[in-house]
């Protein structure tokens, strides 16, 4: 009697979605702006999309990533829908439908290293967040990239109402927490988005007018109703409480194990800094932004150890301000000459960026390269109207949003005393 009734309540509940616009939080404007922050891709990226649905995110894939797209999904309907889909945009030779659990991506469909880009649009819940991340890297091509997103509270107290349902429907973590559990996953943030309120509205505004078309008495719908008019009614009361944030991740280079500065670490990163510029300048900046209880951070002094366990590379990310307003400033990045061009500061930068968005912070501001620093996301801080308080060019001044959840102050940034401007 059990199994019938599980049988006719999950029927009930794809019937209730069958033919929806969407099945999760989305739009094509949200994936558009992942897929240009999951770049750069190859001319005709290999994609798997994982628990596609009928396929929205894959159609969009196909069509203006030119991507092959391998796309999965439990439930066979879903997958007709695509097929028919694809077929009618004439995409059907670019999208290859496999019915199979996201969890148990085996056999000769699923060999290591074998895609470019992993796409999870609201569906990694079904076999948990830091399950992915950990599981799926397998996949991935060398450079590949994973977009991955959850449901997070936006709020560190969230209220009885919103947390009495997640806790009976997939218990929640804040942004920093899921941020936390990529990295322990071993991996690298290279861009967050939390989802508009609209990509919610796209969500259930049909589904709203679904379930008030349904008809009850198809065996498994009251319960299939009942669900759902609560998901709703939580939604419109506590809305503002959690959302959907969308991660693109990378794996952390292998090559290099990066860490927090100890502080036997001092005399080699003084080192570090001193060999990687012309003078010592930079080597004593780190000294005395130790000595500033306001700006000195330790959790957000990094390094990575080469092979042999010296230090390779060190960053630092530093208490500034905008305006009033507070900010990290990274300053300085060093390489030791012998591991220069290596990957070693690169990954030493991701580190820390990683540490500030585990710890909360929402901004970074960087003075240098425009090429080097832009990949890591960072723009001219003059697009978010910051500017420092000395001349110079405007694209080497530049700014990365570690949380667009947060106002993006404007203004002039006031450093810590020790870099003397």
């Amino acid at each position: 009697m059990t199994e019938n009734t599980d049988a006719s309540r999950t029927e009930a509940f794809f019937t209730l979605h069958h033919r929806l616009p969407r099945q999760s939080p989305g739009s094509d404007t949200t994936t558009r702006r992942l897929l240009a922050q999951a770049g750069p891709l190859p001319g005709r990226p290999r994609v798997l999309d994982l628990g596609c649905g009928p396929g929205r995110a894959s159609l969009l894939l196909a069509a203006e990533a030119g991507a092959e797209v391998t796309a999965v999904d439990l439930h066979q309907p879903f997958l007709d829908e695509l097929r028919e889909a694809a077929d009618a945009r004439g995409l059907g030779d670019r999208i290859r439908t496999v019915r199979a659990d996201m969890g148990e991506l085996t056999g000769p469909a699923f060999p290591a290293g074998s895609f470019d880009l992993i796409w999870a649009e609201g569906s990694a819940y079904c076999i948990g967040f830091a399950t992915a991340v950990s599981d799926w890297q397998r996949l991935l091509a060398p450079g590949g990239a994973m977009m991955i997103s959850e449901c997070v509270w936006t709020t560190d107290a969230p209220s009885a109402g919103a947390r009495a349902f997640w806790d009976r429907n997939g218990s929640l973590r804040t942004l920093p927490g899921t941020t936390a559990a990529a990295v322990a996953a071993g991996c690298t943030v290279h861009a967050v988005l939390l989802q508009p309120d609209s990509d919610w509205d796209a969500y259930y505004g049909p589904l709203a007018e679904r379930v008030a078309s349904a008809d009850p008495a198809t065996p498994g719908m009251e319960w299939a109703l009942a669900a759902t008019r609560e998901e709703l009614a939580v939604r419109r009361a506590h809305g503002a409480e959690y959302g959907y944030a969308a991660y693109v991740l990378r794996p952390a280079d292998p090559r290099w194990t990066t860490r927090r500065e100890t502080a036997a670490d001092r005399e080699a990163v003084h080192a570090v800094n001193a060999a990687a510029f012309p003078t010592r300048d930079e080597a004593d900046l780190v000294d005395a932004l130790r000595a500033d209880s306001g700006a000195w951070l330790p959790e957000l002094s990094y390094v990575a150890e080469a092979p042999d366990g010296s230090v390779a590379a060190y960053a630092l990310l530093t208490r500034c301000r905008i305006g009033d307003a507070p900010a990290l400033a990274l300053a300085p990045v060093a390489t030791s000459p012998a591991y220069q061009r290596q990957g070693a500061g690169q990954a030493v930068v991701r580190a820390a960026l990683d540490a500030a968005r585990v710890r909360g912070e929402a901004l970074v501001v960087v003075l240098g390269d425009p090429e080097y620093y832009a990949r890591f996301g960072c723009v001219p801080a003059s697009t978010y109207g910051i500017r420092p308080g000395f001349e110079v060019p405007d694209e080497a001044m530049m700014a990365l949003v570690l949380d667009d959840s947060v106002p993006v102050p404007t203004g002039m940034i006031r450093y810590p005393v020790a870099f003397g401007v």
